[in-house]
């Protein structure tokens, strides 16, 4: 199971990792993706799912043709 981070270590991600952001009304960070077809983004899905399902860590996400939101 995937530990929560620390306030310490989000900060560290956050600025070492721009395009993510804080949800101010939620203890999470959210990103969102845009890839050039619905192929792409289901195939970033697709591996992303097999690294949360080997961490046990299953985010929230939204998906719309060529957009990936994950929360």
């Amino acid at each position: 199971m995937v530990e929560k981070l620390t306030p310490q270590q989000r900060q560290k991600f956050l600025n070492d990792h721009k395009n993510w952001q804080v949800l101010e009304k939620r203890d999470a960070i959210f990103r969102s993706f845009k890839f050039s077809n619905f192929s792409k983004a289901w195939g970033f899905m697709t591996q992303i799912a097999l690294l949360a399902e080997k961490f046990d860590h299953h985010p929230e996400w939204f998906n719309v043709y060529n957009k990936v939101d994950i929360t």
